[in-house]
């Protein structure tokens, strides 16, 4: 027993020692860089055109101008060497109320700017982070701002910050001369902060990352036999449960074939027997006359013999009248038809428990001759009846 617990324990601590190092052997961000890539962004922009920038550089309520929805937009191609060459489309709207080139405005005035810029990754002189990517760059472009046109000579830095290959923000402050001063044209500052998305992506490993992907190939292939193995004995269970399930669903089939065959029997029987008093016809009576006659005498006595011959039987006996006389004059002879029937049985040696009555009076004619409607007596007739279903046998 010792011996077993020493081995567990050696077994236990190999396991975690090389979870531990397979924990340390994991590819991260700091392994390997993207060397080129698309990237579009959409986002917010502000734009601070008070002719006062860095007085009131963080005088956000008067001088900054920003709408409540994503307003700037931008695509660039971005290479190996650091180089990238981005292209951006703005909107934005000065607030009444506002300072624009040192003047309080009275009016919302639209603001639109297009421009593209050459950037320079930081990253590429102090060493990739594989999070932080902080930039510089210039470019042109033009601005239609407090109505005035006019091209921008530009500036940019900014950084960008990634969240995953893919995602990740970005913030950058533009400053935008114009090329012209004409018709009071001035300079500004153009912020803005977004959320970017990364594709096209081409990535390049460390010598470290390198490293570490061949060690991380043999622990997988390592891995992958130990897991073969797990799967074979695995399968080799469940072609053994898969043969335990079809034996139990042979011996299930089988019991509910039996029970299908039984209750077809059983329908068969009750089809059978169904025929045979249907085959007998109904009691039929006179008109107002509860008496049971000859003619329904002999179907009574055929009736008679069928309960005999088959002991479980149990019948339903059901009366009816037609429609002449009143519906509670009808109800009463419906009844003393089927007591009549009932008793007709019983005299033949018929147990009581086995029949069960009903009167309908004229509520279930099988003809047209209601209240309403002339009939023949011949049709009158045959809602004169009484009637057998069954119950049980």
């Amino acid at each position: 027993m010792k011996t077993t617990k020493i081995f567990s324990f050696i077994f236990l601590l190999v396991i975690s020692s090389a979870t531990f190092a397979q924990d340390e052997l994991q590819i991260t961000a700091k392994d390997s860089v993207v060397q080129s890539s698309w990237i579009v962004g959409i986002g917010l922009n502000a734009v601070d055109d008070s002719g006062n920038v860095f007085d009131g550089i963080f005088n956000v309520g008067k001088e900054w101008n920003i709408v409540p929805f994503p307003s700037r937009v931008s695509i660039g191609r971005y290479f190996k060497n650091g180089l990238g060459l981005e292209a951006i489309g703005a909107y934005n709207t000065y607030m009444e109320g506002n300072i624009i080139d040192g003047n309080v405005i009275s009016e919302d005035i639209d603001y639109y700017s297009f421009d593209g810029r050459i950037t320079y990754d930081i990253n590429k002189i102090i060493g990739q982070t594989g999070w932080f990517d902080p930039y510089v760059g210039v470019g042109a472009g033009y601005t239609d701002a407090n109505n005035k046109g006019r091209g921008t000579y530009n500036a940019v830095v900014g950084f960008r910050t990634w969240f995953s290959d893919r995602w990740g923000l970005d913030f950058n402050s533009t400053g935008k001369w114009a090329m012209s001063q004409g018709e009071g044209a001035t300079n500004h500052i153009q912020h803005a902060a977004g959320v970017v998305y990364q594709f096209g992506i081409e990535k390049g490993l460390s010598k470290r990352g390198e490293e570490k992907l061949e060690l991380l190939a043999a622990i997988e292939k390592e891995k992958q036999r130990q897991q073969d193995s797990i799967n074979e004995v695995n399968r080799l269970k469940d072609e053994a449960l898969l043969a335990e399930r079809l034996k139990k669903q042979q011996e299930a089939d089988a019991l509910a074939a039996a029970e299908k065959a039984k209750i077809d029997a059983l329908n068969k029987k009750k089809e059978e027997i169904k025929s045979r008093i249907e085959s007998l016809g109904n009691v039929y009576f006179a008109l107002n006359s509860s008496v049971v006659n000859t003619s329904s005498k002999k179907v009574l006595d055929s009736l008679a013999n069928v309960l005999d011959e088959i002991p479980t039987l149990k019948l339903k006996i059901t009366s009816h009248t037609d429609s002449r006389g009143t519906s509670k004059y009808n109800d009463w002879l419906s009844q003393r038809r089927v007591d009549k029937t009932k008793a007709y049985l019983i005299s033949k040696g018929i147990a009581e428990d086995k029949l069960v009555t009903e009167a309908y009076g004229e509520t279930m004619l099988l003809n047209e001759c209601d209240d309403n409607t002339y009939c023949p007596e011949n049709k009158h007739a045959v809602n004169r009846r009484s009637e057998f279903v069954i119950l049980e046998f």
